[in-house]
């Protein structure tokens, strides 16, 4: 009896040492998807702060820096979507 007793107890530790293993795990994911977005965020704005910079000092090339900021944030966009919702 005193046997049973112990394999039970056993099982019990060894499920809680799972339960917690899962919310560490959890916990660490969602400071990846933290960071994803935030490299994200800091990508776009310094894509806009060198674009505006180009604009400044070459007025006349401002379509073209324009379609290549426009292209440079989706992609940065596009990588902190996948950063938040495919982790």
């Amino acid at each position: 009896m005193l046997l049973a007793d112990t394999a039970i107890e056993a099982a019990k530790l060894a499920q809680a040492n799972l339960e917690g293993a899962v919310a560490i795990g959890q916990g660490l994911a969602t400071i990846g998807k933290g960071l994803g977005a935030t490299g994200a965020a800091l990508g776009v704005g310094i894509i806009g702060l060198k674009a505006a910079e180009g604009v400044a000092r070459n007025p006349g090339a401002s379509t073209k820096i324009l379609v290549q900021a426009i292209i440079g944030m989706a992609l940065a966009e596009g990588l902190g979507i996948l950063a938040v919702f495919v982790l």
